[in-house]
């Protein structure tokens, strides 16, 4: 079993930056793919970026991609989402994930938290 909690969140204007960490419980962190997903009002939840459990592959998406940077300190049992030039498209509620393999889909990972809100003003 794992737990995840996230923090970080808050409130930035556009072009500013924010760092969300996500804190895992139990011995086997190294061993989980993490991602980041995010879900803004009305609609569904959208991955965002993840890393493989060695931290040594990353995704992302398109819209993040030179923005955003996922990062993960497996001594810590932790993994971070480095989010620079924000713009208010980005406003949503953040959630960090963990399971078995990095992939996009969000039904193949095991483990959630609760979600930080993050909100970019124009």
């Amino acid at each position: 079993q794992v737990q995840l909690v996230e923090s970080g969140g808050g409130l930035v204007q556009a072009g500013g930056s924010l760092t969300l960490s996500c804190a895992a419980s139990g011995r086997t962190f190294s061993r989980y793919a993490m991602a980041w997903f995010r879900q803004a009002p009305g609609k569904e939840r959208e991955f965002t970026a993840a890393i493989a459990g060695s931290g040594g592959s990353t995704y992302y998406k398109d819209s993040v991609k030179g923005r955003f940077t996922i990062s993960r300190d497996n001594a810590k049992n932790t993994v971070y989402l480095q989010m620079n030039s924000l713009k208010p498209d980005d406003t949503a509620v953040y959630y960090c994930a963990a399971g078995p393999l990095v992939v996009r889909n969000s039904h193949l990972y095991d483990y959630w938290g609760q979600g930080t809100q993050v909100t970019v003003s124009s």
